[in-house]
């Protein structure tokens, strides 16, 4: 079309007063072919002023047909034409926002075809934008601004109510994704020309697209990952225009919402599997949020600095949530993804904070204060509301407010496994972390004692993830193991640097440490360091230990196993194992060098008692020290009786030899002991005359040594087998009989903890020999004691009960072994009412334990004689309820013989973590 014809249509439109005629005037000019470029700048300009803000339906007609021509032209090059067109676009951008928030307004339907109208006018616009090479006129680019900043205001608001265009949401996401992917490259090619306004929107988008769910997941992406692109340009430019905190704590609550919609959904569904692809699903958004989190905090860690306690509970919570998905079987899979996909990532949070070198230390020793402090460590709250029987639901971990996190019962788990994660995370802290962490590791004990957290040390098995890069793999391991290894790690690391002076005084200061779990792990780590110190360090610690034990020895000192004594020699023999020949007799002299003194016999008493290693002795020295035992103990029982003022403690002459030699006989059987023939009877005399002081005894203190005495002196005879063939043994029965089935002694708290040792003892009378005859006294007496054992229903005497059974069923002459069952036996009983006894269920369980006990030892059993015996029990049970007991006697050469081959249980000769593996140092005779 000519010149003059397009100005022409131009200067009708703009004189027209009625919108009917200026739309056909319009139209007129959409069919025309304008090719002149003057011409084109002209209907560019002509556009915009003629584009229309009311929001009236021909007004909005007329704004179409505007669009109709944008659309015909967008093809050719309108570069030349650039920032008209830019100025149209803002209008349209203006109108098309105003009318889809304004509900009284144009049709919807209508809008929404205007909207699909502009977005090919808004794509070609970006297009000549993006590859435009500068904007050199300050009107001009202060015109692209605008663009860029009504485009995303537009999409602000589509993206808002993204449910009401559901039937164009695929091409309003296209066009959505054009406008972010374009404002971001451009900012990045002219960052220093880009407002504030620019990261606020694209910011507030990135925020509403998170709770779009899954379909708005790629505006998601572009967003956030646009908010990040720009902030890390022109060396953090950005930070004084923009809040960096409100960013960062956005993105911290998204992920937490995420992760609390998560566990409420989890809790609720009750223990449906969930499979590894699902927790991918689910968490991967989430690591979105929480990667662009670290981003963000590492480009401008003085600003994330501000909010390190909204750092650390959202990390808190996320590791709290990891350790309680553990505990569950049917959502391990969730806790492996877990493991792989957020917890390092969000560790990183801490890691980068408390690793940045642009903070000085003393601005990060207030992160440690935060998460370790004495008030969360060592707070007297107790364990009511979260113990370790109490189950926490997921949903509550995501609940807890920020000022309430340091005393916070709930994230106690999660604090212990973080403190673990900075541990192992050590080679890789800076030297002054390293050092804050030393000084917490008091806090980690005091973690460590809370019920909740030490029950799940010793039974959770957690996902670790090994190596790193591609070389990473994820293996679940026991908790224990892990924190032992973790903590040597740190050791090793800390060894070189400043921090071992602090890790030398918490391995001092916690050797006493009262609680079971934390003294073994300390000395686990003393174990390591006397492994990998030096000679000469060596033999100055145990110079310094030994020095240390005297001190703690005294002749007031107590033997009871939670005394100070008990806890230096317990601990003091663990660190001995396997150290020099050299070493141990060295520290053996040291202790033993004043002789017979009173002092030096109640260091030995303590550390034979403990478990000391003999077998590390010299020969000579060896041989010295069991001669020196067995002569107290001989001189001792070569007096014809004992009186209470000779046990008006346990640290007596009497009280050291006897506690001493039963210490001592389980590591010394083959080592040359020998109490003398001519000793036997006075050995037993000696007991009997225990037994007869505890009876006639009327105070609690001496009864309490008494039968201190009785047990030790059990221990003895129980190792020592000759003494069951001598003639006072069938006394020796009898009175034990009496003292604990017969008389008001017989349920005192003292004869109770007996027990145990009588169990050893009643194993050794498989040496012994019985005659099978209801009118023996010494067989009843041995059956009813047997009675008395296997009616206990504490599980750890009924254990023993059944290993002494065991031991003795399996090597003793007697054939009715039936007679030593008592028909309501613990085992016997119903496990659900502990009422209904069955003989049956008996052997059953008896069949049970030591099939367990024998695939632990690795012996070999032969259970089909059990199963035969088991059958003829049953029978033979049956018979004498229905015959008369003349009768039933005429049955004896139907009882079989039970012949269960059951290792004894050796004697431990060294110190076993009996609760920590499952390992059971049981009392019972010797092979």
């Amino acid at each position: 079309m000519e010149t003059n014809n397009v100005q022409s249509l131009l200067e009708a439109i703009r004189d027209s007063e009625v919108i009917e005629n200026r739309i056909d005037l319009l139209s007129q000019l959409r069919d025309s072919n304008i090719v002149n470029k003057s011409d084109l700048v002209l209907l560019a300009e002509c556009l915009v002023s003629f584009w229309e803000d009311s929001a009236c339906m021909p007004q909005g007609m007329l704004n179409k047909s505007i669009l109709h021509i944008t659309r015909k032209y967008a093809d050719m090059n309108i570069s030349i034409c650039l920032s008209h067109f830019l100025a149209l676009g803002v209008k349209v951008s203006v109108w098309c926002g105003k009318n889809l928030l304004i509900e009284e307004s144009l049709d919807e339907n209508f809008v929404f075809q205007i909207i699909m109208e502009a977005s090919n006018f808004f794509s070609s616009t970006w297009s000549v934008l993006l590859s435009s090479n500068t904007f050199s006129e300050q009107e001009l680019l202060c015109t692209v601004e605008s663009f860029i900043l009504e485009q995303l205001r537009l999409t602000t608001v589509l993206i808002s109510g993204i449910k009401r265009v559901s039937f164009i949401a695929s091409d309003i996401l296209k066009l959505v994704q054009v406008v972010l992917d374009s404002s971001v490259k451009l900012c990045k090619a002219y960052s220093a020309e880009v407002k504030w306004g620019l990261m606020c929107n694209l910011y507030e988008l990135g925020t509403i697209a998170a709770s779009g769910g899954g379909s708005l997941v790629t505006i998601l992406n572009i967003s956030w990952k646009g908010v990040v692109s720009l902030l890390q340009l022109g060396n953090g430019t950005l930070a004084d225009k923009v809040s960096i905190g409100d960013i960062i704590l956005t993105l911290l609550s998204l992920a937490t919402a995420s992760l609390r919609s998560v566990a409420g959904a989890w809790s609720s569904m009750g223990e449906k599997t969930l499979d590894v692809a699902e927790s991918k699903r689910t968490f991967m958004p989430i690591k979105f949020y929480l990667i662009n989190a670290v981003r963000i905090c590492s480009q401008y860690p003085s600003q994330a600095l501000r909010l390190f306690k909204e750092v650390t509970l959202c990390v808190l919570m996320i590791s709290t949530f990891g350790t309680s998905l553990t505990k569950e079987s049917y959502l391990k899979a969730a806790s492996t993804t877990l493991a792989e996909f957020l917890e390092p990532t969000s560790f990183l949070l801490l890691l980068n904070l408390l690793n940045s070198a642009e903070l000085k230390h003393e601005a990060k020793l207030p992160i440690l204060d935060w998460l370790f402090t004495d008030e969360t460590c060592s707070g007297t709250e107790g364990i009511s509301s979260v113990g370790s029987f109490e189950k926490i639901s997921l949903d509550e971990i995501f609940t807890v407010e920020c000022e309430s996190m340091p005393c916070s019962k709930v994230l106690r788990l999660g604090r212990f496994v973080l403190f673990l994660s900075l541990l192992r995370s050590s080679p890789y802290l800076r030297e002054e972390v390293v050092l804050g962490i030393s000084k917490k590791l008091g806090c980690f004990l005091e973690l460590l004692m809370k019920e909740d957290v030490y029950s799940s040390v010793l039974v959770l098995h957690i996902p670790v993830i090994n190596g790193s890069g591609a070389m990473a793999e994820l293996a679940w391991k026991p908790m224990f193991p892990y924190v032992v290894h973790t903590l040597k790690t740190f050791m090793t690391v800390a060894a070189a640097t400043a921090a071992w002076t602090e890790v030398e005084l918490f391995l001092f200061t916690n050797f006493f440490h009262p609680h079971f779990l934390c003294w073994e792990i300390v000395i686990e780590l003393w174990c390591f360091f006397i492994q990998n110190a030096e000679t000469q360090m060596v033999d100055d610690i145990f110079d310094g230990l030994c020095s240390l034990f005297k001190s703690v020895a005294t002749t007031a000192s107590s033997l009871a196993p939670s005394s100070a004594l008990r806890r230096m020699a317990r601990s003091l023999c663990v660190l001995l194992m396997g150290r020099s020949q050299f070493l141990v007799d060295h520290f053996y002299n040291s202790v033993a060098c004043d002789g017979k003194s009173q002092l030096s016999s109640i260091m030995l008493a303590a550390l034979f008692t403990e478990g000391f290693p003999m077998n590390l002795l010299s020969d000579d020295l060896r041989k010295l020290a069991i001669q020196r035992v067995t002569t107290d103990f001989c001189v001792l029982v070569e007096n014809d009786a004992i009186t209470e003022t000779s046990l008006s403690s346990s640290l007596s002459h009497s009280g050291l030899a006897v506690c001493a030699l039963s210490a001592l006989l389980p590591s010394v059987q083959t080592s040359g002991f020998d109490i003398g023939v001519k000793n036997f009877s006075r050995v037993l005399k000696f007991m009997l005359a225990v037994m007869h002081g505890y009876r006639s005894s009327n105070s609690s203190s001496y009864k309490e040594h008494y039968s201190k005495l009785l047990s030790q002196t059990l221990e003895i005879i129980s190792n020592t087998k000759h003494l069951y063939a001598s003639d006072n043994i069938v006394q020796v029965v009898l009175e034990l009989k009496t003292l604990f089935l017969e008389g008001p002694s017989a349920s005192d708290i003292w004869l109770h903890q007996c027990k145990p040792a009588l169990a050893s003892f009643l194993a050794g009378l498989c040496h012994m020999e019985i005659v099978e005859s209801d009118d023996c006294m010494t067989t009843s007496a041995i059956w009813e004691l047997y009675h008395l054992l296997l009616r206990e229903h504490h599980w750890a005497l009924v254990h023993l009960a059944l290993t002494s059974f065991g031991y003795f069923a399996a090597r003793t002459t007697c054939n009715q072994l039936w007679r030593f069952v008592p028909s309501d036996a613990a085992l016997s009983l119903d496990t659900e009412t502990g009422k209904e006894a069955n003989e049956e269920r008996f052997m059953t369980e008896l069949k049970a334990v030591h099939m367990f006990r024998t695939l632990a030892i690795k012996s070999i059993l032969y259970w089909s004689a059990v199963q035969h015996v088991l059958e003829q029990h049953i029978i033979l049970r049956n018979l004498l309820r229905s015959f008369s007991a003349g009768d039933a006697m005429k049955s004896d050469d139907e009882k079989g013989r039970l012949t269960v081959a059951i290792n004894h249980p050796s004697c431990c000769n060294h110190r076993k973590k009996q609760f920590l593996f499952g390992e059971s140092a049981l009392p019972a005779a010797a092979s």
